[in-house]
């Protein structure tokens, strides 16, 4: 899980061009949005076709855990974990 946390974080960095954040900056169950890494809405579409592109996610925008989903890198990795064990 550790390697998928990793490569979420530097797909963040790359994906947003954070110059200023390195990926082992970003800590894995730091909030991506407001008060954590101060992500937008903007930020979140662009990181989820990153996302899906990258590894494939499958995520709905009507997902009532979207929210939830993307509140961390954790919380990311685990959606691809689920995601890969189930063949979806």
């Amino acid at each position: 899980m550790h390697d998928l946390e990793q490569a979420i974080k530097v797909l963040i960095v790359e994906t947003l061009q954070l110059e200023d954040t390195r990926p082992e900056d970003i800590e894995t169950e730091t909030p991506l949005f407001g008060d954590g890494l101060g992500l937008d809405s903007i930020d979140a579409l662009e990181l989820g076709v990153a996302l899906k592109k990258r590894f494939g996610l499958i995520i709905s925008s009507n997902d009532p855990a979207l929210k939830d989903h993307f509140r961390s890198v954790g919380s990311l990795a685990r959606l691809l974990s689920s995601q890969s064990s189930t063949g979806a």
